[in-house]
């Protein structure tokens, strides 16, 4: 175990990505870049390793965990992959989707990463860092945010160290997360049926497209996959929404023509807005200003996954 107060950080080459199989083999923690956020990967198959994940975050057991896998055979051997979920694969994968689907019954699963339910949450990423380990391990790994549980999501190496210190066995460097906010969450339900549990970069519009249908809008009557706690993403100070302008306690997190005191993106841009969410809540969370308060964000395209993890963290 590492020091004291901080994990050991290594750079991703191939020395990097050696000691970090090895450490998630022997059923250790390992903080990793994927193009979304850094995810707290464990072997997947152990129950063991998948409770120091919970341990660590201090996630509720009821809150099932990500299960990220090399490719579309990995995730068939886990789940049962219809038709729809293989052409959802096909356009998306690797990428920043997850699908929740019906897990097969003889899947090498630690209980614990369902959270006991029929479905599990399953994902392609697309990093190479993260790619590069899943292929060195040769294992599924869970892997929910490098974070506390509802604390603000991590999108760096220094994120990852100030939320969970030597929590974690080691962390991979690889720099800043390209898309800086978690996957889209798609749950497929029975017939042509389909439900966004939580939007992210691609949005229910593009996932309409591929499958020919709209999703279903009841609201699902209990947790189904990560992210959907009322309150999330959290920064330990009261966030103040829709704020055209800030009052002298508040540390203001601009957009567009609004600039605050720092800006998601000045040119009003919604990927870059998400690619800054996370890291100017963790900037404000360590200002001097008791408040923050947050300029408005189109509730549109991505604005609508931006406009979620506000919310969330609002509450």
């Amino acid at each position: 175990m590492p020091g004291n107060s901080q994990p050991a950080i290594r750079v991703p080459d191939a020395a990097g990505i050696g000691e970090a199989s090895a450490t998630l083999l022997e059923g250790g923690l390992v903080a990793l870049p994927t193009e979304t956020v850094y995810g707290l990967a464990a072997r997947a198959d152990s129950d063991a390793a998948v409770a120091r994940i919970y341990r660590a975050k201090g996630r509720p057991d009821f809150n099932p965990l990500i299960v990220h896998v090399p490719n579309l055979a990995a995730a068939d051997a886990l789940a049962l992959v219809d038709e729809r979920a293989a052409r959802l694969a096909q356009a998306f994968w690797p990428g920043p989707l997850t699908l929740v689907l019906p897990r097969r019954e003889d899947a090498s699963l630690a209980a614990a990463v369902t959270a006991g339910l029929p479905t599990v949450a399953l994902r392609c990423p697309a990093h190479p860092v993260m790619r590069a380990v899943l292929a060195a391990c040769g294992l599924p790994l869970a892997a929910p945010s490098a974070n506390r549980s509802g604390a603000v999501s991590p999108t760096t190496a220094a994120h990852v160290a100030a939320s969970l210190g030597a929590k974690v066995d080691l962390v991979l460097d690889g720099g800043t997360c390209p898309a800086g906010i978690e996957s889209t969450i798609v749950a497929l339900r029975d017939g042509d049926r389909w439900q966004v549990l939580r939007p992210g970069p691609i949005t229910a519009a593009e996932v309409s497209a591929v499958l020919g249908t709209h999703p279903d809008t009841v609201t699902p009557g209990a947790i189904e996959a990560p992210g959907q706690l009322a309150s999330h993403y959290a920064p330990g100070k009261p966030v103040r929404l829709m704020a055209e302008t800030a009052n002298s306690d508040e540390y203001h997190i601009g957009f567009g023509p609004i600039s605050g005191d720092e800006s998601l993106s000045v040119s009003g841009d919604l990927a870059e807005a998400a690619s800054r969410l996370y890291a100017l809540l963790h900037e404000a969370a360590a200002s001097p200003q008791p408040r923050i308060a947050v300029a408005p964000v189109p509730d549109e395209g991505m604005g609508i996954a931006i406009n979620d993890r506000l919310r969330r963290a609002a509450v």
